[in-house]
């Protein structure tokens, strides 16, 4: 018998489904500490406490590894977020800040990470612009003036998901109201546009 074969029988057996969902949150905390490039599988396989002979039974590469860590987090993003993530709801906040509480190092692969990595930055991208075409639909009715409503519709939900991951550095504080100071970061983004026409006639040297 070989030192893998020992290894694995070590290795306590868990139902396919619940070794998966291990294996995709020990993968979640590596690509999120180290970046895509730079996470070994065996790196992962050590992160879940696995052999690589396992966790090849579960992910054929990497890559779709990675995809599936993605998804696993959009999955858990969107049973807290009933609204696309532009929406400015209390109810639509409330849930960007439950699903970065629960998955923190899912929320930075997704909304930090992923677009930095070539193989999954038009993904990415595809991602912000769905954003902020939801947010558009619900500023354009608050802010007559088009470009400022633009502007304010692809600022916003940046400003937002940054207040996000801010709020997860400075360590959770006051985790009862991180949704209002995150609605206030929103608020202050809708009232400069608002107020946009009127910067125009501030002094350039007040």
């Amino acid at each position: 018998m070989t030192v893998a074969d020992t290894s694995i029988q070590r290795v306590r057996r868990l139902p396919r489904a619940q070794r998966r969902e291990q294996i995709l949150a020990a993968a979640t905390r590596a690509f999120a500490r180290s970046g895509f490039a730079a996470t070994s599988l065996d790196d992962i396989a050590a992160e879940a406490g696995i052999t690589r002979v396992i966790l090849y039974r579960h992910f054929d590469s990497k890559t779709d590894l990675y995809q599936a860590v993605l998804d696993r987090f959009c999955g858990v993003l969107g049973a807290q977020v009933a609204e696309p993530v532009g929406g400015f709801t209390d109810a639509s906040v409330d849930g960007l800040v439950r699903a970065a509480a629960a998955e923190p190092a899912g929320f930075r692969l997704l909304f930090q990470h992923s677009a930095r990595e070539p193989e999954f930055k038009a993904q990415a991208e595809q991602f912000r612009r769905d954003v902020t075409e939801a947010a558009h639909l619900q500023i354009s009715a608050m802010l007559p003036d088009s470009a400022w409503a633009r502007w304010a519709a692809q600022l916003a939900p940046a400003a937002a998901i940054e207040a996000v991951i801010a709020w997860l550095d400075a360590g959770q504080p006051d985790p009862d109201r991180a949704a209002d100071r995150v609605r206030h970061v929103i608020a202050g983004v809708i009232t400069a546009a608002a107020a946009g026409s009127d910067l125009d006639c501030l002094p350039a040297n007040p």
